[in-house]
């Protein structure tokens, strides 16, 4: 049986699976726990990054707000499920403007390594395109955002949690200018946050639901059979992109090498709110936080581009499906 390593979190937001239901990732029957409701000039918030910190959790939001500019805001939770965000979007203090500086964000992550919070999102660079960007926080006050890690063009940057053979380990997506309809997973690595490189392919799109491209989703858990990586993979529609989450197991010391990877999807739209949207039939998962000691699992995602949707599973059974159901 799959064990992850890592911290207990007995407080962590959980509902259990319905009788009856046999799905390996099941929703939080009240659906969406965050929307545009929870900030004043929002018109929605969506693909959101939430981790614990302190007594409870903490997390940093997409906001677009109603001129449909792209923010960044703080949002603080007792339980997980009900927040309250900051009205005044992140100020990050630039170390270094020249390697380019905040200008507008999306689809942050967080993640802690060693002694602070590292949040990274899709910086965008006004006429240029997009990046990833960086910085790093001790107490979510304020923020030191780092150089970009890498030029034009790139997004769903995602930070493991601890160093693999001494270097910081980075999930990436290379891409296009605009709204890209291609991409793979890479892995990039770096000595110091700041110089990244050798750049390996992780997977590429597969047929069916994931077959034009995929992303990265939140913060890979760590297990005693590998790195757990829940990801995103898009189909084109008729009526454009539809959005879905699998997952994949990495090799613990290499985890650009996949051991497995799920065929069917985890998850797809299916409710009103990841239906109807912004951007409709989008799950696209940013954040996961989990209890090593019962083995579960809580994520949150984007729904439809407009909210912020939670939906929970079990390690074990994740891992399980994995291998009875790989590419």
């Amino acid at each position: 049986m799959a064990k992850i390593i890592g911290e207990s979190l007995p407080s962590m937001p959980w509902q259990d699976r319905k009788e009856g239901d046999t799905s390996v990732v099941w929703r939080y029957s009240n659906n969406p726990v965050v929307s545009g409701k929870n900030v004043s000039d929002a018109k929605s918030i969506f693909n959101s990054a939430v981790i614990p910190f302190e007594d409870g959790y903490i997390g940093v939001f997409r906001v677009d707000d109603v001129t449909m500019t792209q923010r960044l805001h703080v949002g603080r939770s007792s339980d997980g499920i009900n927040w309250n965000l900051e009205q005044e979007p992140i100020k990050f203090i630039s170390e270094d403007p020249d390697c380019g500086g905040y200008v507008r964000g999306f689809d942050p992550r967080v993640c802690f390594i060693e002694d602070r919070y590292y949040v990274t999102w899709c910086n965008i660079l006004e006429g240029e395109g997009s990046t990833p960007g960086v910085a790093y926080t001790f107490d979510f006050k304020e923020f030191y955002q780092l150089p970009n890690v890498f030029p034009l063009y790139n997004r769903n940057a995602v930070l493991f949690p601890r160093k693999i053979d001494g270097k910081f380990g980075l999930l990436n997506r290379p891409s296009l200018r605009g709204h890209c309809a291609a991409g793979s997973i890479y892995y990039s690595e770096s000595p110091d946050m700041i110089y990244w490189g050798k750049h390996r392919l992780v997977m590429k799109p597969a047929p069916g639901w994931q077959e034009t491209k995929i992303g990265a989703g939140p913060i890979p858990i760590e297990t005693d059979e590998g790195w757990l990586m829940f990801y995103h993979g898009v189909v084109s529609m008729a009526n454009g992109y539809m959005y879905s989450m699998g997952a994949a197991l990495l090799d613990i010391n290499e985890p650009w090498k996949v051991l497995y990877r799920s065929k069917p999807f985890l998850l797809s739209p299916e409710e009103i709110y990841e239906r109807a949207g912004d951007v409709p039939n989008v799950i696209f998962p940013c954040a996961n936080i989990y209890d090593a000691e019962t083995g579960r699992i809580a994520i949150y995602y984007g729904a439809a581009d407009s909210s912020v949707g939670l939906c929970f599973c079990k390690v074990d059974e994740v891992i399980d499906f994995l291998k009875k159901n790989s590419w």
